[in-house]
């Protein structure tokens, strides 16, 4: 979404957008859904029964594995790919991309290699018994040759989102879920392949969402790829990474948890009248339709991302209020509304899988009435997860996240059954989900009670864009400390130029509608999770503005524009000088302390920490090396007074004029 675009999200009535947004997002999810459903419809009603079920419920977590590195990747590249939309990095968004199927394909061949190899071993530990083995091996055995298909698809998916195609996007997963559906009846009760035939009707529709994705890929709207888009660029997948690493903890902490507790329900369900699988097995199915109900809420409050994210950057809090509020009123009656159908009619759902042995459907009532009771918790914690995360708070999403699965849930897991046996398992979900709820609500009445409603109006007066002659552009980029702001000024004073710092982020507001004060302190974050930080909507949309602001700027004519990778942004600038201003550390802190009055070590701090966020904030942007020489046309050490520093730069340019 481009910044002119933009502003409506904070003038639209907000359930009109949220109905807009939020409803593609649900489909898409709850169609994903199918594909980890489906199998174990069909298969709890053949002949295979609960043993079955168990078997695909020992290989989920391993599946889930492969596709914590896909989304990583593919979320990584679908998030950069907009970053560079944005600034008309073409190369690099390509890079990005081809990087990242590259990476994925070479994962997923490892993936194959390594899961043939342990396969017992992998089954075993995640909750595989002497009876579902046979059943689990023949399953995983066509799941791990699907895996490569599986991987690159669901990589090359967000991409196609991002390329601004979430029909087509959807459509690949619709086309593969619906030939899993037909043809699993067809495999397992016309063809008596079984497990097998499950397995094989898994991995067509894979294949058919992967063939797809390729076709897609011959006729992109925003990038196009190239034999060089294969070649590794480290500082360009690094980005990817950084973008892509909180889906890959995400998913892996859903590993986690499904290790852990089918490690203790295979354990203490043998040591139970219900035996090892039925207990796995009931988990299993569980597990897939609470993930329903979480798609549903993920869907609601993904769609308000943007309506949070733009709000929020321009501190349009009651906005931003108005739309929590809607989101958690959904999410609140859906729970609530899941929980009386899993509490008064378990059985209904049960039945649609199959299998109504006595002691099977006893267990499968009693998970869906304990570890389901706190549905409606763990709703708002996924909910305000997401939040946190569109309001530029990556910190408290990953607390939130974290705090429920790993901090309580696996814990309670491992304690709870050594006390009360296979219902210990059961009832750590609503003990997590009660502690869980209670951080996630400390969070929010502390994120509330700090938000400043007021926005940063400095100035009624519309800014303007001052007129300049022709001539070159000059770029200024410093380390904190080096006076580069003042020695910009100088510079500007003596070629009778304007000049652009401030004036730069309070016009991007003005054409934005977002905060000046928001925009002006995105690279200020003192977030340890920093890099994050600057892949949140609300930023996203200020870089958006930024970057718009600065072409603007360009186009008036010859001037001096101080931060903000402006050398980058008009890298195709034929009249650009990129500067580089550094000085020694010491130097610096000096500087620091006779502007701030801060201590020695109070300065200190302050330039490691602004150097650091101005370098993830550059090599967010560009994918390039802050403060490399090749980067820049001049590298000059201000130590030698600001207006020497200045003199030298205005030498320079007029020999580069002539």
């Amino acid at each position: 979404m481009k910044e002119e675009n933009n502003k409506f999200l904070g003038e639209e009535k907000i359930s009109k957008l949220l109905i807009r947004f939020s409803i593609p997002c649900i489909l898409s999810l709850l169609i994903s859904s199918l594909y980890n459903i489906v199998d174990q419809i069909f298969i709890g009603n053949s002949e295979l029964g609960y043993l079955g079920n168990a078997a695909t419920g020992v290989v989920y977590p391993i599946t889930i594995i492969a596709v914590a590195f896909a989304w990583c990747f593919g979320d990584g590249s679908s998030a950069y790919l907009s970053l560079c939309q944005g600034r008309g990095n073409a190369e690099s968004a390509d890079k990005s991309i081809g990087n990242s199927i590259l990476v994925t394909g070479i994962i997923s061949i490892l993936f194959v290699i390594i899961g043939f190899f342990l396969k017992d071993t992998l089954l075993f530990l995640f909750g595989a018994s002497n009876q579902s083995i046979e059943l689990a091996r023949d399953y995983y055995m066509i799941i791990l040759a699907g895996i490569p298909v599986y991987m690159l698809a669901n990589s090359m998916n967000a991409v196609i989102r991002a390329d601004g195609s979430p029909g087509f996007s959807m459509a690949t997963t619709l086309v593969g879920a619906i030939l899993n559906i037909i043809l699993d009846p067809i495999f397992i009760f016309v063809f008596h392949l079984g497990i097998k035939g499950a397995a094989y009707a898994t991995v067509i529709g894979q294949v058919a969402s992967f063939l797809l994705s390729i076709i897609y890929y011959t006729k992109t709207k925003t990038f196009k790829l190239s034999w060089s888009s294969f070649k590794i660029d480290f500082r360009i997948f690094k980005n990817v990474i950084k973008l892509g690493i909180s889906t890959f903890i995400t998913q892996m902490s859903i590993v986690i948890i499904s290790l852990v507790c089918n490690i203790m329900l295979a354990k203490y369900g043998a040591q139970s009248k219900y035996g090892a699988d039925i207990p796995i097995a009931v988990i299993g199915i569980t597990m897939k339709v609470f993930s329903i109900v979480i798609n549903i809420i993920v869907g609601i409050i993904l769609g308000a991302q943007p309506i949070l994210g733009y709000n929020y950057g321009a501190k349009n809090i009651n906005r931003v209020k108005e739309t929590f509020k809607k989101v958690s009123i959904a999410c609140v009656l859906i729970g609530i509304l899941s929980t009386l159908i899993f509490e008064l009619c378990p059985e209904v759902i049960i039945s649609i899988f199959g299998t109504n042995e006595e002691l099977y459907m006893e267990f499968a009532v009693l998970t869906f009435r304990i570890f389901l009771m706190l549905l409606t918790f763990t709703c708002f914690i996924k909910m305000s997860s997401i939040f946190f995360q569109a309001v530029g708070e990556p910190l408290k999403s990953a607390i939130v996240s974290l705090a429920r699965d790993l901090f309580f849930f696996v814990p309670l897991v491992i304690i709870l059954p050594k006390y009360f046996g296979i219902k210990g398992v059961l009832f750590a979900a609503p003990i997590g989900d009660l502690l869980g709820i209670i951080i996630t609500i400390l969070l929010l009445i502390f994120f509330f009670k700090h938000l400043n409603p007021q926005r940063n109006i400095e100035t009624k007066e519309k800014i303007i864009l001052a007129d300049s002659k022709e001539g070159v552009i000059i770029t200024i980029s410093r380390t904190h400390g080096s006076q580069g702001k003042a020695i910009g000024q100088l510079v500007a004073q003596k070629l009778n130029i304007p000049y652009y710092y401030k004036e730069m982020t309070a016009l991007a507001a003005q054409e934005s509608g977002l905060d000046k004060e928001f925009v002006s302190n995105i690279n200020s974050s003192n977030d340890i999770l920093h890099d994050l930080y600057l892949t949140t909507s609300p930023v996203k949309y200020a870089i958006e503005a930024q970057e718009k602001v600065i072409q603007m700027i360009a186009q008036q004519g010859s001037c001096v524009i101080v931060g903000r990778a402006a050398d980058y942004v008009l890298r195709e600038n034929k009249n650009l000088i990129r500067i580089f201003i550094y000085a020694k550390k010491e130097y610096r802190v000096q500087k620091i302390m006779e502007m701030y009055h801060d201590s020695y070590q109070d300065s200190l701090k302050n330039i490691e920490r602004s150097d650091k966020n101005r370098a993830s904030y550059y090599e967010m942007i560009s994918g390039k090396k802050w403060r490399e020489a090749e980067n820049y046309d001049i590298c000059i050490d201000s130590s030698i007074g600001k207006e020497k520093t200045a003199e030298i730069i205005c030498e320079y340019i007029k020999k580069m004029k002539r």
